[in-house]
This record gives structure tokens, C-alpha cells and sequence, in this order.
């Protein structure tokens, strides 16, 4: 897959392509069905299948100080768009020049000056350009004047006992905002995933005897509500191999903690992974943060947590 930079990294001759937009954080059960119907039309039309986002997030720049937490980073991102089967992902940078054009003049001199779009394949509730003015049907009325087609796609979801779902980022953010990382995986596809860099902690864990990786997260990382959680821990120096882990993610009440950190306990491994880039996947939340009044309690807990989160994940007793 060609990763492209602005559009100033398009190669020299580039023909017609099949093109979906959008910002995809979290690239969620909704994007990739749209992803993998634009791949689709692509292949059919024997053309290159491209999608273009966007970077920072839009609402930053439109509202600065409104940017939602992030689901997925733009290197991960490409990384879940490469696994689709597309062939460019291309990053627009979302400037004040940008945001202030006009749908017309966004379709003109991206979509069909510089992309030389065939097809555009968007969401049924795609606004674009100044003031969000562009929708579905301007885009269709301005691809039959320019000579691409629209696909309009309907949103995707589920049903539930008691409502109708639709997948979409806002709702992903505000299942891991309320700790549901299942009804997160559920939509997603996949589990959560919170990357960041193993710093020093206060070495508490390793006097309970329960040493930890404690993370630095990006600024915007959607972190999940406090609580202990069961997660897979993945180093980016060895993505194939998953480590089991308990998480907790909280202000460590027992000892009277204010920073809201993040400690993974990596089960059966002992290992420093100071300095090191790692994810963790959200598998299952165990219980809300505790404030334990004596330490002897806290381990018994965390002993029952660890072994929780092996029977979670299937795994023999240590």
C-alpha cells in the first residue's frame, strides 16, 4: 500500500481511482464496510482504491480545544487500512485553508484536479467543505458535472434488547469512556487498543510483587474509565507475539494517588520494557478501582485478578 503525505506525494502519470473520505478514527465495523466497498468498485473498475483522511482531526482546527479522545493512531490507522486491501492511504493535513472551502471548490481541486476521482464512495451522513455545507446530494449533482459516480453507503450496526445501534466513532468513544471495552470490541471489530511508551513509574508494584509496565499515552488517547481491566500487551519491537495482562487504569486510591496513570502487570514474564513502545488490546473490564484500607487486601485482590484475567483469556494457571 502507498502511503501519501498531502497530495503533493501523488506520482507522476496518475490516472482515475475509486476514492472514500473521512477521518475513520478507530476504523470501526462501519468503515470498513465502506472501505471494503470501495476496494470492491476498485477492483471492478480495475482501478487503484484510495482513502484520503485527515490529520490533525478536523474539530480541532474548526473548534481548537474540541479535539475528541482518539481511538487510533495514524500509523495504526494505516496499519488497519493496509489489512483491507487498499491500495493509497492518503493523508490530506487539515489546515484553515483547507477547512475554508467550499464544497464546490473541494470536490474541483481534490476530488477531481488532483485525485481524478471515478467513484467516490462516502457514508450516508457526509457533510463536507466550509461549514459542513457539502452533503450526499451535492456530491452526486457535482459528480454527474464532473464524470464520477456517488456511492452513498448506509450506516452500519446492530440491534440490541432495547435500541438500534449504528456504529460510529462518537459511540466507540463513549463505550470506552464508560469502561464497556466488550460493546467497544463489539463495534470495532477488534479490541481497543491503547498505545504508548513504558516510562518509570514509582516502583510500587514491584514492592507488592506485582512489577508493572506503566504507560505515557498520546495527548488525545481515548484511555478507558478507571478500573482493572483484562488486556493483551503487544510490543511494537515483536507485534506478533501477545502477553497476557492485568491493567489498571486509575489514580490508585489505596495510596492516596491524584495522577491518573496506566500499569499493565505482565503475567509470566519478567522482562523491563522500560522505553519501549507497546500496545495494549482491551479485552474485558474486571471491576471498578478500589480503595483498599489495608495493602494485604490489595493483593489478595490482585491475586484474584490475575487469576480472573487467565481464565478470560483461556490460559492455564500460572
Amino acid at each position: 500500500m502507498q502511503r501519501w503525505r498531502g497530495l503533493e506525494d501523488l506520482p507522476g502519470g496518475w490516472g482515475r481511482c475509486v476514492v472514500t473520505i473521512g477521518v475513520f478514527d478507530g476504523v470501526h465495523r462501519g468503515h470498513q464496510a465502506l472501505i471494503g466497498k470501495t476496494v470492491e468498485i476498485a477492483k471492478a473498475r480495475s482501478l487503484p482504491s484510495v482513502v484520503l483522511t485527515f490529520d490533525p482531526h478536523p474539530s480541532e482546527v474548526i473548534r481548537p480545544g474540541s479535539h475528541p479522545a482518539q481511538l487510533t493512531t495514524l500509523r495504526r490507522k494505516a496499519e488497519l487500512v493496509e489489512e483491507l486491501g487498499v491500495d493509497v492511504f492518503a493523508v490530506l493535513p487539515f489546515t484553515p485553508e483547507l477547512m475554508r472551502l467550499s464544497a464546490h471548490e473541494f470536490v474541483h481541486e481534490i476530488l477531481v484536479d488532483r485525485l481524478h476521482a471515478a467513484a467516490v464512495v462516502v457514508g450516508e451522513n457526509f457533510t463536507f467543505g466550509a461549514h459542513a455545507a457539502g452533503t450526499v446530494s451535492l456530491l452526486r449533482e457535482l459528480g454527474k458535472r464532473f464524470g464520477f459516480a456517488t456511492y452513498g453507503a448506509e450506516l452500519q450496526g446492530e440491534h440490541d434488547d432495547n435500541a438500534e445501534i449504528t456504529f460510529s466513532s462518537t459511540y466507540v468513544r463513549s463505550c470506552i469512556d464508560a469502561g464497556d471495552v466488550a460493546a467497544a470490541a463489539e463495534a470495532l471489530g477488534r479490541p481497543h487498543r491503547l498505545e504508548g511508551i513504558v516510562v518509570r513509574g514509582d516502583g510500587r508494584g514491584h514492592d507488592l510483587g506485582y512489577p508493572t509496565a506503566n504507560l505515557s499515552t498520546p495527548r488525545f488517547a481515548a484511555v478507558p474509565a478507571d478500573g482493572v481491566y483484562v488486556c493483551w500487551f503487544v510490543r511494537a519491537a515483536d507485534p506478533e507475539r501477545r502477553l497476557a495482562a492485568a491493567v489498571s487504569v486509575g489514580t490508585n486510591p489505596t495510596f492516596s494517588g491524584r495522577e491518573r496513570t496506566v500499569e499493565a502487570f505482565v503475567l509470566d514474564v519478567d522482562e523491563d520494557f522500560y522505553g519501549q513502545h507497546v500496545a495494549l488490546d482491551f479485552v474485558a473490564r474486571l471491576r471498578d478501582q478500589i480503595r483498599f484500607t489495608s495493602v494485604e487486601d490489595l493483593i489478595v485482590r490482585i491475586d484474584e485478578d490475575v487469576v480472573q484475567t487467565r481464565g478470560v483469556l483461556g490460559l492455564a494457571s500460572g
